[in-house]
């Protein structure tokens, strides 16, 4: 079944280190906004290592014309070093911000003002009431380092007790976990919309190395197929695209209420999903 060509996306992109990154990044941008995103976020490094480049990656999608969201990470932060983000977001005139937690550094101790994402959020709405629509990270599969997948839940509710105005999912392939999650949502009385995260397939040994990072689970069945292509890559992306065409058509039939692409700053497999989807 094709999705209904309403069906709002938005799109992910990652501040590039070099003038030909950047370079080739703009060259990607004018590709995927054929699909006419809601709106693009662009993330932030660990301790905020790329904040200028979120920034400025920012500023260049609005110039184009596009709605951008910059990735706000609390790790490292200081109350006055998030208040001067704010303020310079504020005075670019964006209205959006992606608040999370962030990658936490191993022998976490001293990682800030702000311990949980929820922190941030409240702190953002203190300082800014309504200003920016505040997008938050939700977890089908579960957060790696949640204790329990209530635990999960209730770290999610705290974020939209403290003010977010909707959630991004983690990437999973597996949609019975998404609507499992967004039922147990629902019995708590959280009613925000909640986006799936997609990621499209293009490289099998990236993926197995995101996914054990970040705890999204590849369905074995996946995983197999995957391993046994070896370094046929022309293969590797066929397949890719089959799985994620397949997994969209399935939230979209199940009330998802948009799709946020992660793309790698690449524009091939995005526009050939959406194709397929007939957005």
């Amino acid at each position: 079944m094709s999705a209904s060509p309403t069906l709002p996306i938005s799109l992910e992109f990652f501040p590039t280190k070099t003038p030909e990154g950047a370079d080739k990044l703009r060259v990607a941008r004018a590709k995927l906004y054929q699909l006419k995103p809601e709106f693009c976020s662009v993330t932030f490094g660990a301790g905020g290592s790329t904040q200028d480049g979120t920034l400025q990656a920012v500023t260049e999608i609005m110039a184009e014309g596009y709605s951008a969201a910059p990735h706000l990470s609390c790790i490292g932060q200081t109350q006055a070093s998030i208040r001067e983000r704010l303020a310079a977001y504020r005075s670019a005139g964006i209205r959006r911000v992606v608040a999370l937690r962030g990658d936490m550094p191993s022998g976490y101790g001293s990682g800030g003002e702000f311990r949980y994402a929820s922190d941030l959020v409240e702190f953002i709405r203190k300082e800014t009431g309504d200003a920016f629509h505040i997008e938050v990270a939700a977890y089908p599969e579960t957060h790696p380092q949640a204790k329990s997948p209530l635990a999960d839940i209730e770290a999610f509710e705290a974020k939209v007790k403290a003010g977010a105005d909707s959630g991004i999912t983690q990437y999973f392939f597996n949609p019975d976990a998404y609507f499992r999650y967004m039922d147990d949502l629902r019995k708590r009385g959280i009613d925000i919309p909640v986006v799936p995260g997609i990621m499209p397939i293009g490289s099998s040994s990236q993926l197995m190395r995101f996914s054990d990072a970040c705890g999204a689970e590849i369905p074995r069945w996946v995983r197999m197929r995957l391993q046994a292509f070896g370094d046929d890559t022309a293969s590797i992306k066929s397949f890719g695209l089959d799985v994620v065409t397949a997994l969209c058509e399935k939230l979209q039939a199940g009330g998802a209420p948009g799709l946020h692409f992660y793309t790698m700053n690449q524009a091939v497999a995005v526009p050939e999903i959406c194709g397929r989807l007939g957005l």
